[in-house]
């Protein structure tokens, strides 16, 4: 019974590992796709920027709205 309970905590173990791989790995492929984009058309690096940051902030606000988290205390 034992051995069940250690394979299971070094299977979890790797689980935030993985997260971490799979983030960064993401970023990795998008920095590689626009990196040429950049250096022949700088206006679309802007907009590609532009686009990023306000899906960031759309997905922050409706999770924030979801979830009904508020960072100001009144």
């Amino acid at each position: 019974m034992a051995t069940g309970n250690e394979n299971f905590w070094l299977n979890v173990s790797r689980y935030p590992r993985y997260l971490i791989t799979f983030i960064f790995g993401t970023f990795y492929v998008i920095y590689d796709w626009v990196k040429p984009l950049a250096k022949e058309r700088p206006l679309f690096l802007g907009l590609v920027l532009t686009f990023m940051v306000a899906l960031f902030m759309f997905m922050y606000f409706t999770l924030e709205a979801m979830l009904g988290i508020s960072t100001v205390q009144f």
